[in-house]
Formats: C-alpha cells, sequence, structure tokens
C-alpha cells in the first residue's frame, strides 16, 4: 500500500502544479510557451481550478490512508 500512496502524492502535486500552469495561462499572467492556445482564454483558469482541487483532494486523501 505504500506505493499507492506515494503514486496518489505524486499525481496530486502534479496535479496541482499542472492546475496552477493552466490558472496563470488562463488569466494571461504566465505566457509560456509564447505560442499555446491557452493564454488569455478564461475557460483554462476554471478548468486549471479544477485540476488543482482533484490534485488537492488527491493529496489530502494519501495522507488520510
Amino acid at each position: 500500500m505504500n506505493i499507492v500512496k506515494t503514486a496518489l502524492l505524486i499525481v496530486g502535486f502534479l496535479a496541482v502544479l499542472m492546475g496552477l500552469l493552466w490558472i496563470g495561462q488562463g488569466l494571461g499572467v504566465v505566457h509560456w510557451p509564447a505560442s499555446s492556445f491557452m493564454l488569455d482564454q478564461r475557460p483554462w483558469a476554471l478548468r486549471g481550478a479544477l485540476l488543482a482541487v482533484v490534485g488537492v483532494a488527491l493529496i489530502i486523501f494519501a495522507r488520510r490512508r
């Protein structure tokens, strides 16, 4: 079970980081990569927030086990 817990923590942290990147791109704060289709597109900010929440939930779930 320790492998599952570690995997959930890694996936959770990656989801949070990716969600924060999507939020930044969607709001036009992060312009990396410069040719991204996600720049200044508000739906990507919402999707990033949802992904970050899922990541936090995975982290909480993994730490409880």
